[in-house]
């Protein structure tokens, strides 16, 4: 890509609204605009940082498009560190659509999607999580996942990185003076030194694999499957955390015949709840098809919640579904709680051998008791402060670099020579590097950045 080109591209969304931005940066911005600019200030030597008001017109025949406010900024001071203007029109889908060809008749080209903040990569002003964080923080969909994205855009992950790589760094330089220069140091105690530090770098890998999983989850949700017998209370509890009747609610069995989704938040953490057909046995070829689609709904959750209507005794198909779920991660919901007992004491101790919660969607306490058990069970304790939100690409690396430093301390404790250890402790440097792009490839470079969206 030719950094010199000057890129122009509609900032905002497209629709009726009060005000549109169309950006421009590049070498060239300042003298671009300035061709189809009206004002009483020419833009050729406007300082960074100001505010000019005027129309812009089209380029040959001088016709008014717009009235329009300029914001200029100088390289290195803006967003991409080159020339920026950024136009602010009226929204109109017509104004901004034709500002934006008039600016691209005077000689800047269409950006392509994420190529403003892959220039600021480029440009040394943040690295590439800290660009991630840009691209996490406009698809945010809660007001967590939103705090943990400004925290990558400000730094957090890359300072945790950076630290963690300056420790490597030291340890690798101690190891190099010993392989080089063996008179001058003893062998055991750099073993010893190595042992030691790389048991704290995989600590703090392993506490950045768990931030690293908890931000994924605000980013992509917690996938919950609701899971039990027909009529046990599925769809009551999915409209209990929708606050809507969002499936339907009847006293007949087997209602529900397919899955149902629904998004909803509890304090900032997104999920996703699947509303699965009833699971018992039944000639309803219809029917079958539903129980078969919330076998495999189940098999994808992150968690399950498994239904039991403690009102009425429990059968051969609630002993099927208890022997199926995983007991790890999944919640039993004793239902019904409101109503009288109708379980067998043998059925209470196998129900009361998991993890369980007795509930009812009547009693309005319930629900908030349910909530603070999903994210007990999700989280182990409080979330606290998130810092990232992670991809696959960050958890990958995250996830390599950790096998390497096991690698290290597998050697330091079994004798390997120091190069060979050297080798393993330098690959975890540099997978932690390309987590914040010190060593980015083009083609990975395009595949991060065509993921935003144009103008951006």
């Amino acid at each position: 890509m030719a950094q010199q080109d000057t890129i122009a591209a509609i900032a905002t969304a497209l629709g009726e609204a009060s005000i549109a931005v169309v950006r421009v940066s590049g070498e060239h911005a300042f003298t671009i605009v300035d061709r189809i600019f009206q004002g009483s200030n020419r833009l050729s030597n406007a300082p960074s940082h100001r505010v000019y008001y005027g129309h812009l017109v089209t380029l040959e025949e001088r016709k008014r498009i717009d009235e329009v406010l300029l914001l200029t900024f100088r390289s290195p001071k803006s967003y991409t560190t080159e020339d920026v203007i950024e136009i602010q029109c009226h929204g109109g889908v017509q104004a901004v659509q034709s500002i934006l060809l008039e600016v691209l008749r005077a000689g800047a080209r269409l950006a392509e999607p994420g190529e403003f903040t892959k220039r600021a990569f480029l440009g040394g002003r943040i690295d590439l999580s800290q660009a991630e964080g840009v691209m996490e923080a406009i698809g945010a969909k809660t007001p967590l996942a939103l705090q943990a994205a400004l925290s990558q855009v400000e730094g957090a992950l890359h300072q945790q990185v950076e630290d963690l790589r300056r420790t490597m760094i030291q340890t690798m330089a101690h190891l190099e003076v010993t392989i080089d220069y063996p008179e001058h140091d003893e062998e055991d105690i750099t073993v010893q030194r190595v042992r030691n530090d790389a048991q704290m770098i995989l600590e703090r890998i392993r506490s950045l694999r768990l931030e690293a999983e908890r931000g994924r989850i605000l980013r992509e949700g917690i996938k919950i499957a609701i899971v039990g017998k027909p009529n046990v209370g599925k769809s009551s509890l999915l409209n209990r955390f929708a606050r809507t009747n969002r499936a339907i609610v009847t006293e007949i069995p087997g209602t529900t015949r397919d899955v149902i989704e629904e998004r909803v938040s509890i304090d900032g953490i997104p999920l996703l709840l699947f509303d699965t057909a009833g699971v018992r046995e039944t000639e309803d070829v219809v029917e079958q098809i539903g129980v078969q689609k919330s076998r495999e709904t189940l098999e994808k959750a992150d968690l399950t919640l498994l239904l039991l209507d403690t009102s009425r005794p429990l059968d051969e198909n609630d002993g099927l579904l208890l022997e199926s779920v995983h007991r790890e991660r999944s919640l039993l919901i004793l239902n019904k709680r409101d109503l009288p007992l109708a379980v067998g004491v043998d059925w209470q101790s196998l129900a009361l051998s998991r993890r369980s919660l007795a509930y009812s969607t009547q009693i309005e306490a319930d629900q908030g008791k349910l909530e603070d058990e999903i994210k007990q069970l999700v989280f182990g304790s409080e979330l606290g402060d998130p810092t990232f939100l992670a991809n696959a690409r960050h958890l990958s690396l995250l996830e390599r670099a950790e096998v390497a430093i096991r690698r290290v301390l597998d050697d330091a404790n079994s004798g390997v020579t120091l190069d060979l250890v050297a080798v393993d402790l330098h690959e975890a440097w540099i997978l932690l590097g390309e987590m914040i792009g010190e060593t980015p490839r083009e083609d990975l470079l395009d595949q991060i950045f065509s993921q935003f969206c144009l103008g951006k």
